[in-house]
């Protein structure tokens, strides 16, 4: 197995789905879309608590080709990035409404489908990403977005990008069962080259940061310990966030002030309840903080608050593993690197490290000398969502 993720590229996944739906279903697709995955800089597990996030998106990328099938069905082939071939098949919404059921995969497709603004006629379509799944680099909502996306070029009915990202969380809501925040769909639909995007999760007001990489490259490490968020451990840290709001009066942990932290234990609650108030008081001071200084470049302190952020990951919130801790050990006090944390939901998947870009090749001979198996992205901030050329 190659330790090196490389993109495919836009040109080569297009091709790849077109062939492919040519030799399924015969005819030529009329519609193409797609959409990225991404990675997190700094703002993990406050999407749900009204924080503020900073994500871009990655050039790895989800690609739907399809057309209308004149038919009351909807037919779906999905090519995985280990060549595996998955296939469903669902009504349309102008024949019945859809549920959720088995295969799950077929749900985040399906959840979009019935929350598209607008009838669905039956289609066929074939699904092609290289982004890596179970790593937390958002393969979900990369297929959610890509499908919506190819719906608004199948249809003609467009929504605004606010409103895309909405539909296609409430998918995920729905028929995956997953209580995502809005992170994801968000910058998904709305990322642009050479920046990272500053989200406020409580208004939904967003800002460009500037994130130039002539000197600098964001080293992504897969620890390839496969995470899987429809389990408990997410729904319970939402909720523990949630009592500790509604112990403070508040509506969410938005509100909430480093003070807040000893009324919390006045109240006598309990203390993974005060330790998940007190990971999202402060990721959200920090995450605000990176928003401000990331564009005037100032890495070293960037990477001071990447490590607060880990720490704060794994002892306060718990969601980091003893791989994702090794991996940022490894990295903390290396030659080059300014900050490493874990990213995404956590429980497996990636590291994220901002280091001088002349030092890329050393460090990763550094992880490779103590960690065994892992994959590395060396990631540039790419666009969101789009329609393609077929």
């Amino acid at each position: 197995m190659s330790n090196e993720a490389v993109p495919k590229g836009e040109a080569l996944l297009v091709k790849q789905a077109r062939e492919k739906y040519i030799a399924t279903y015969g005819r030529q697709p009329t519609v193409a879309a797609c959409a990225p995955g991404r990675v997190n800089l700094i703002g993990e597990h406050i999407d749900y608590c009204e924080g503020f996030v900073l994500p871009m998106a990655i050039p790895f990328l989800t690609v739907v080709v399809g057309g209308y099938n004149n038919t009351d069905e909807c037919r779906l082939l999905s090519v995985l990035g280990t060549g595996e071939e998955l296939q469903t098949k669902f009504p349309s919404t102008k024949k019945s409404p859809l549920k959720p059921e088995q295969p799950g995969w077929s749900n985040y497709v399906k959840g979009v489908v019935a929350n598209f603004p607008d009838v669905v006629d039956g289609f066929d379509a074939v699904i092609v990403s290289d982004v890596p799944m179970g790593a937390g680099l958002s393969s979900s909502a990369s297929i959610e977005v890509a499908i919506f996306t190819f719906l608004e070029g199948l249809t003609g009915v467009t929504v605004g990008l606010v409103e895309k990202a909405k539909l296609c969380q409430k998918a995920e809501h729905e028929f995956p069962g997953m209580p995502c925040g809005i992170m994801d769909q968000y910058i998904v639909t709305m990322g642009k080259r050479e920046h990272a995007l500053l989200i406020d999760c409580r208004s939904l007001e967003a800002e460009q940061v500037p994130l130039e990489t002539d000197d600098v490259a964001l080293l992504v490490i897969n620890s390839n310990v496969k995470h899987q968020l429809t389990g408990s451990e997410y729904p319970q840290r939402r909720a523990q966030c949630q009592e500790a709001a509604d112990k403070l009066g508040l509506p969410s942990l938005r509100g909430a002030k480093r003070d807040d932290i000893e009324v919390l234990k006045r109240l006598g609650c309990d203390e993974l309840v005060i330790k998940r108030a007190q990971h999202v008081i402060e990721e959200i001071s920090r995450t605000e903080e990176v928003g401000k200084i990331l564009g005037k470049k100032d890495f070293k302190r960037t990477g001071e608050l990447f490590y607060q952020s880990h720490d704060s990951l794994s002892k306060l919130m718990e969601v980091s593993c003893p791989e994702l801790d090794q991996l940022v050990n490894i990295l903390r006090g290396a030659t080059g690197v300014y900050g490493a944390r874990m990213t995404g939901g956590g429980f497996g998947g990636c590291a994220i490290a901002l280091v001088q870009k002349s030092e890329v090749g050393n460090l990763k001979n550094l992880i490779l000398s103590q960690y065994k198996n892992p994959t590395f992205f060396v990631c540039q901030p790419t666009d969101g969502a789009r329609l393609i050329k077929v």
